[in-house]
């Protein structure tokens, strides 16, 4: 080959010219990728943070998901309804700051990943969509994990014992309760479920809100 007729030395000096012709627009390339990086996730950036398109595909998949999981008609379960009190004037009201927002959709995401992720909801609804559902839930709490950890800094630790996820938690509570209290039985179920979609509503409107506003909610 011809390659073979060249002597070393000249070879490594035709490769240490290629490289060095390649050192300074890589570095700049670098140098460019790091500061978008500082960007991103800096004190006064919040691009990381942005909620996808497929986030909240994923989250209507759900809502689509729990309206096919129905088993019995609502209206032979009218004796079982309940009110739980669901804060929707803090989920919908707008007057939610950007780390609080994120806190609350992360709450609710959680504590639905937690209800459908129990034996007693195996047993009562299709395991196909039941295990359609978590991996959804699972994906969309993946995403707002990243989120959380670049919106709340230190000051923003008590956001998860406080104020609207310390009332989203409480909601929760009451439908735990009130499982139990019906034994689990189905019509207790199908109130849970429908209860559940309308939190699911709300959740996707605040996730849109997110993803529109560009994560600059305004503070309260």
């Amino acid at each position: 080959m011809p390659s073979e007729n060249l002597p070393q030395g000249s070879t490594r000096h035709h490769l240490r010219q290629a490289n060095s012709s390649l050192i300074f627009p890589m570095a700049f390339v670098l140098s460019l990728l790091m500061a978008l990086v500082l960007i991103s996730y800096g004190p006064g950036g919040s691009l990381g943070c942005d909620l996808s398109q497929n986030h909240v595909l994923v989250g209507r998949q759900n809502l689509r998901l729990l309206g096919q999981m129905r088993r019995l008609s609502p209206r032979f379960c009218l004796q079982d309804r309940k009110h739980f009190a669901f804060p929707q004037e803090m989920v919908e009201g707008g007057q939610l700051h950007e780390a609080q927002a994120f806190s609350v959709l992360h709450e609710m995401l959680q504590q639905t990943f937690n209800l459908f992720h129990t034996e007693r909801s195996s047993a009562a609804w299709d395991t196909t969509l039941l295990e359609q559902l978590r991996t959804g839930l699972h994906q969309q709490l993946d995403d707002l994990d990243a989120c959380l950890g670049q919106v709340m800094g230190e000051e923003d630790s008590t956001l998860g014992r406080t104020g609207p996820t310390l009332a989203m938690k409480r909601y929760f509570q009451g439908i735990h309760v009130y499982l139990k209290e019906n034994q689990y039985s189905d019509c207790a179920w199908e109130i849970v479920r429908v209860e559940i979609m309308r939190s699911f509503s709300s959740s996707t409107n605040l996730q849109e809100r997110l993803r529109m506003m560009d994560g600059d909610l305004s503070s309260p």
